[in-house]
Parts: structure tokens; C-alpha cells; sequence
């Protein structure tokens, strides 16, 4: 039994909720149970110098964390004078996966850069900011097609859906979306970013007590293809 009780391929409660900033050209409020991320998109008339006359544009992304977004507070980054690897981590893959389906040709010579601010952490904060990410760059991308921001309208700039979920070996059973009571508790654990149609960006898996087997991966493969499922269909209506 998990500790929620959910069944094994029963994703948390998940809502994704567009345009709740003000003065962002995209945002996204996405919540996974107890885990709640404030991901907001933000058009830049500018590149980074590397990327300047090459006639396309780019995508980026910042994470971090509310200190008291954890049980105990947490010094915030800024205070440290540094980020540390974790965060580095979380928001490069971020950015990857945005790219990974973004037609940055059609884009321009502009920069969207996306901020993911985990208000609640309870497990699985770099999936659901991915999958908020989407929406809050979808969301922008609407924003700039209303003001005839592309040559062509803009109708394929977003190629497809991204969205990531976790899986896990917890008590021996293939679990879907793992909260922080399981995640640390896991043999396995592992993060899949997927695309709409099912394509893979980006796999991490760690076995976290016990080495697993092929038949177990791709037990959690199946998992994981079932929920981008769910979590596309619902990053299709927020953005309907």
C-alpha cells in the first residue's frame, strides 16, 4: 500500500492554472498534490551574445526554491552568493526539455525565459515545473501571436506537448508519481520527460537501494507513458 493510497498508476491531483501573473506574457500555477510550482514566461528583445545573427532564438530557464517550501527552512540561494548543483541541474534540464520541441528558427532572434519557483515542495518539483513550464510557454507564445509577433502566425512554433512525471520502485511495486513520503523511501527512482506523442527527451534513473532489472525499467516506462498521457490532456485544456 502507498502511503497516499493511491493505486500504483494513479497520478496525484494535478491542475495546471494559466495566466495567474499579471504582468508575465506567460504563466502557469501547477500543483501536484502537495507540490506547487509558480512558473512564469518572459519575452526578451535579446540573445545571448553566442546566439546574436544566427536568425533563431532561445529558451532558458531559472529554478529555485521558497525557503520555507521544505518542512524546515532552507537559506535562500541568493543569500549563499551561489546556487548549488541541484538547481543548476534542475534548470538545465528545464530548459532541454522546453527547446527539445520549440521551433527556435520561428521564434526569432528573441529570448523566453522561464522561472520556476517552487512555493510547496512534496516531491517531484523538476517534473511538475516542466510540465508547468509548458503551459506558461504556450501561453506566451499566445500572447505574442495576438500582437502578430510572427512571420507566419506562428502556428508551429510549439511542435508538440512536454510534460515529466516520476517512477519508482517502492516496496518492490512499479509506482507512478512519487510523492516525497515515497521518494525517499524508493529502491528506484527515476524522472521521464516525454513529448505529447509519446517521445522520449529525457530519462534519469537511479537506483536508489537496489539495482533494478530491464523488465522493472520498462515497467516504469509504461507507467510513465500513461501519465505524460493524462498530464498532456490536461496541459491541453489549461491551454484551450
Amino acid at each position: 500500500m502507498r502511503p497516499s493510497r493511491r493505486a500504483p498508476d494513479e497520478l496525484r491531483p494535478v491542475s495546471l492554472e494559466r495566466g495567474v501573473v499579471k504582468y508575465a506574457e506567460g504563466s502557469c500555477l501547477v500543483k501536484f498534490g502537495d507540490t506547487h510550482v509558480l512558473v512564469t514566461a518572459t519575452l526578451e528583445e535579446r540573445l545571448p551574445p553566442w546566439l546574436k545573427g544566427q536568425g533563431r532564438g532561445w529558451v532558458t530557464a531559472e529554478y529555485g526554491m521558497l525557503p520555507r517550501a521544505t518542512l524546515e527552512r532552507t537559506r535562500r540561494e541568493a543569500s549563499a552568493g551561489k546556487q548549488n548543483g541541484r538547481t543548476v541541474e534542475i534548470q538545465r534540464l528545464i530548459g532541454r526539455s522546453l527547446r527539445a520541441t520549440l521551433d527556435l528558427e520561428a521564434l526569432g532572434e528573441r529570448q523566453i525565459t522561464v522561472d520556476c519557483d517552487v512555493l510547496q515542495a512534496d516531491g517531484g518539483t523538476r517534473t511538475a515545473s516542466i510540465t508547468g513550464a509548458w503551459v506558461a510557454l504556450a501561453d506566451c507564445i499566445g500572447w505574442m501571436k495576438t500582437r502578430n509577433m510572427f512571420k507566419n502566425g506562428g502556428g508551429n512554433v510549439l511542435r508538440d506537448n512536454v510534460a515529466a512525471i516520476s517512477c519508482g520502485i517502492y516496496n518492490g511495486t512499479p509506482v507512478l508519481d512519487l510523492d516525497y513520503a515515497e521518494d525517499s523511501e524508493a529502491e528506484t527512482d527515476a524522472n521521464f520527460v516525454m513529448t505529447g506523442d509519446g517521445r522520449i527527451i529525457e530519462v534519469q534513473g537511479t537506483a536508489e537501494k537496489t539495482p533494478f532489472s530491464q523488465d522493472e525499467f520498462l515497467a516504469l516506462m509504461a507507467l510513465a507513458r500513461k501519465g505524460v498521457a493524462r498530464l498532456v490532456d490536461l496541459q491541453k485544456m489549461a491551454v484551450a
